[in-house]
C-alpha cells in the first residue's frame, strides 16, 4: 500500500510539472538556448491563432499521455505478480467508465467548436484584398503572376516571374493557385498555412504579412524526381520598395 501512494503521488506531481510546463506562453517553447528550436517564427495575422490552436491540442494530447503512461506504471507495480494473491473476476465499475468516456467526448466536442472557428478564419470568405497574385507550380518551379499597369489579371502586361515572390507589408494578398502538370502544393512555413495546387482547379489563400523578411516557398507535395529542388523565394518588404520592383520588373516584360 505505501508502495501504491508514492506511486500515486509521483504521479500527480510530474502531471503538474508537465501542465505548468505546457501552460508557459507559446514564445517560450518557441525559442531556445541561442536559436529557434520549436515553430519558425509567424509572420502574418492569422499565425498566432493557427499557433494558438497547435499548443492546446498538443497540451491536451501531452497530458492525457503522461497520465495513461504514469497510470500503466502504477498498475504494473501494484497487480504485478504475487503467489499469495488469487485471482477474481470484476465486473467493472459504471461510473468510471460514464466518466472516462464523457470528458473525453465533451474535450473533443470542444476541440471541434474552437478548431471550426479557426477554419472559418482562415479559409472562409476571404477579406477584400489588396493584391491579387496568380501562383502556378510546374515541375520544378513556382510562376508568379502580377497584374500590370490597368490592374487585371491575365492580360496582355501581366508580369511574370519564376521562383520570386514580392509581397507588400500591411497588406491583404488574395493568392489564385494552380498547376500545370501535377499536384503540387504551396507552402510558406511561416504563414502556417499551405495549399495543394491542382491541374485544372484554381484554389484560393489569402494572407496579411506583418514582418517584413526573405523566406523559402517550399513545395510540400512529392512531385516528381526533381520535387527536392522545387523552391521559391519570398521577399515581403516596405510598400515603396515593393513598387520600385514592380516597376523594374514592368520594365522588362
Amino acid at each position: 500500500m505505501r508502495t501504491t501512494r508514492l506511486m500515486q503521488r509521483a504521479a500527480f506531481r510530474l502531471a503538474a510539472v508537465f501542465t505548468a510546463a505546457f501552460a508557459q506562453p507559446a514564445a517560450a517553447w518557441a525559442f531556445g538556448s541561442g536559436g529557434r528550436v520549436w515553430l519558425p517564427e509567424g509572420i502574418t495575422t492569422t499565425s498566432p491563432v493557427i499557433d494558438r490552436l497547435f499548443y492546446v491540442v498538443l497540451t491536451l494530447t501531452g497530458v492525457v499521455f503522461v497520465l495513461v503512461q504514469l497510470t500503466l506504471v502504477v498498475f504494473l507495480i501494484r497487480y504485478r505478480r504475487d503467489p499469495q494473491r488469487r485471482a477474481t473476476y470484476t465486473h467493472g465499475n459504471t461510473l468510471a467508465e460514464v466518466v472516462w468516456t464523457a470528458i473525453p467526448a465533451a474535450i473533443l466536442v470542444a476541440l471541434a467548436f474552437y478548431s471550426q472557428g479557426v477554419w472559418s478564419l482562415i479559409r472562409g470568405t476571404p477579406p477584400p484584398p489588396d493584391l491579387e497574385v496568380e501562383i502556378t507550380g510546374e515541375q520544378f518551379a513556382w510562376n508568379f503572376r502580377y497584374a500590370g499597369a490597368d490592374g487585371q489579371l491575365k492580360t496582355d502586361d501581366d508580369i511574370l516571374t519564376i521562383n520570386q515572390l514580392h509581397l507588400p507589408v500591411d497588406k491583404t494578398v488574395l493568392f489564385h493557385i494552380s498547376s500545370k502538370d501535377v499536384i503540387h502544393s504551396f507552402f510558406v512555413p511561416q504563414f502556417r498555412m499551405k495549399q495543394d495546387a491542382v491541374p485544372g482547379l484554381i484554389s484560393r489563400m489569402w494572407v496579411h504579412p506583418v514582418r517584413m523578411g526573405n523566406f523559402d516557398v517550399a513545395c510540400a507535395e512529392l512531385c516528381g524526381l526533381g520535387h527536392y529542388r522545387m523552391r521559391g523565394f519570398l521577399v515581403i518588404e516596405p510598400e515603396a520598395a515593393y513598387q520600385t520592383w514592380l516597376g523594374e520588373m514592368l520594365a522588362e516584360q
